[in-house]
C-alpha cells in the first residue's frame, strides 16, 4: 500500500473513530447535569403485544416516568395489569372515557399504541386533555391527518413524539452524525430494508391485514425504510416510484403484502426500499463516492450493528430488549420535564406520511412517478 492510500486510510478511520464519539456523545441523555427529580406519569393506550411485552416492562427500567394508568377497549385485560402494576382504579380507562384523563395528575403523557386508524382521535382528545402524547409509528393514516394531531398539541401546548425508537439508539445516531460529516464523501445511494415473514397460518382477524385500521407492510415496515434513508441522508425526498408486489393476496386482500419503491433526493441521490410481510428484511447501507457504510439489523430491538468499507465496525451498543424502548421513553421525558423539544417530534411523523401517501399513489399507477407534497 502506498503512503498516500495509507494516509487515506487512516484519516478515515479516526474520522469514523470522531464521529463514534460524537454519534455517543449524542446519545447521552439530556439533562444528565441537572436531572429533574420529578418523574413523567405514563398512561399506556392500548394493552397488546407491544405494550403487554415490550413497553411496561421497559418502563420498570426507566429514570424519568413510570407507568400511572392503562387505557384499554378490552376491560378483562385490566385485573392483570392492576395486579402486576399496581394500578388503582382512578386510572383506569376505557377508550370511551379517556377524555376524563384530563382530571387526573398522576398523568403526564400517553403512550399510543393502538391501531393505526386510532392515533388521530385518541391524540385530539389526550391533547384536549391536556396530556403529553407519544404516539407509535406509523404516526396517522395519511399527512393530513398528522397535520391535524401537530396542531392540536400545538394548539394545547402540549409535546407530540412519534415511537420512531431507533432514533434513540446510539449506532443509528453516528449515521445521522455521518450524514452530516460525509467521511466517506458524497452520499450517491442508498438502500433500506425492512419486512417480516408473517401470517403463515393463512388469513385472520389480525388488524395488520385489514385496509381501514392502516393495515399493510408499508404502514407497519415501510415507515423503518423511509424514515433511514431520510435520517442517513439529512434530506428529504423529491419523488417516489413504488410497485405493490403482494403475492398472497387471500391474506392480504386490501392492503400491500409487499412493497417495493425507489426515492428520488436532491443531488441526485436515490435511495431503494423493499417493505414486506413475507419476507425477513433488515437491512440499511449507504454507499458513497470512496466507500460505503450499513447495519443489518439496523431497526431491532436490540443488536443493531454495522461496519464500513475500511474496516469501522458497529458494535452494538444498547444491552438486551427493553432497554432500546427504556431508552426512548426516558429521552421523551426528559424533553417534557426540560421543556425542551423531543427528539422526534410530530413534524417527524408527517414528513414520513407524506412519503407514504405518495408510495401508495404510486402503486395505484403502477409505479407512476409521484413528487412528494411539502
Amino acid at each position: 500500500m502506498s503512503s498516500n492510500r495509507r494516509s487515506t486510510g487512516m484519516t478515515r478511520r479516526h474520522a469514523l473513530q470522531s464521529l463514534a464519539l460524537a454519534g455517543a456523545a449524542a446519545w447521552m441523555p439530556r439533562g444528565i447535569a441537572n436531572t429533574p427529580s420529578r418523574k413523567i406519569g405514563v398512561a399506556l393506550v392500548g394493552l397488546g403485544h407491544y405494550s403487554r411485552d415490550l413497553l411496561a416492562p421497559a418502563l420498570q427500567l426507566t429514570q424519568h416516568c413510570e407507568l400511572r394508568g392503562i387505557v384499554t377497549g378490552s376491560p378483562q385485560k385490566v385485573p392483570e395489569w392492576q395486579a402486576k402494576y399496581g394500578i388503582p382504579d382512578r386510572n383506569v380507562y376505557s377508550y370511551d372515557d379517556l377524555h376524563r384523563i384530563a382530571d387526573n395528575p398522576d398523568i403526564d403523557a400517553v403512550y399510543l399504541v393502538t391501531p393505526n386508524h386510532l392515533h388521530k382521535p385518541h391524540t385530539l382528545i389526550a391533547a384536549n386533555a391536556g396530556k403529553h402524547v407519544w404516539c407509535e409509528k406509523p404516526m396517522a393514516m395519511d399527512a393530513a391527518e398528522g397535520e391535524a394531531m401537530v396542531k392540536a398539541c400545538r394548539d394545547n401546548k402540549v409535546q407530540l413524539t412519534i415511537g420512531y425508537r431507533m432514533q434513540h439508539e446510539p449506532n443509528t445516531r453516528r449515521f445521522m452524525v455521518m450524514a452530516k460529516e460525509q467521511p466517506f464523501g458524497r452520499i450517491i445511494k442508498l438502500r433500506a430494508d425492512a419486512g417480516w415473514f408473517g401470517f403463515h397460518d393463512g388469513p385472520t382477524d389480525a388488524w395488520r391485514t385489514k385496509p381501514e385500521f392502516g393495515g399493510g407492510a408499508m404502514y407497519d415496515m415501510g415507515v423503518y425504510c423511509v424514515n433511514a434513508v431520510r435520517y442517513s441522508s439529512g434530506l428529504e425526498p423529491l419523488a417516489i416510484r413504488a410497485w405493490d408486489e403482494t403475492i398472497r393476496r387471500d391474506i392480504f386482500p386490501g392492503v400491500d403484502e409487499t412493497m417495493r419503491f425507489r426515492l428520488e433526493f436532491p443531488d441526485d441521490i436515490v435511495a431503494e426500499c423493499v417493505t414486506s410481510f413475507g419476507r425477513n428484511l433488515n437491512v440499511l447501507q449507504v454507499d458513497c463516492e470512496r466507500g460505503w457504510y450499513m447495519m443489518s439489523p439496523f431497526q431491532g430491538y436490540e443488536g443493531n450493528a454495522g461496519r464500513a468499507s475500511d474496516g469501522t465496525v458497529f458494535e452494538p451498543q444498547l444491552g438486551k430488549t427493553p432497554r432500546m424502548q427504556a431508552e426512548q421513553m426516558d429521552q421523551d421525558a426528559l424533553a417534557i420535564l426540560n421543556n425542551a423539544a423531543p427528539r422526534v417530534p410530530g413534524e417527524e411523523g408527517v414528513a414520513d406520511m407524506r412519503v407514504l401517501d405518495a408510495a401508495f399513489a404510486s402503486a395505484r399507477g403502477n409505479g407512476a412517478r409521484v413528487e412528494i407534497a411539502r
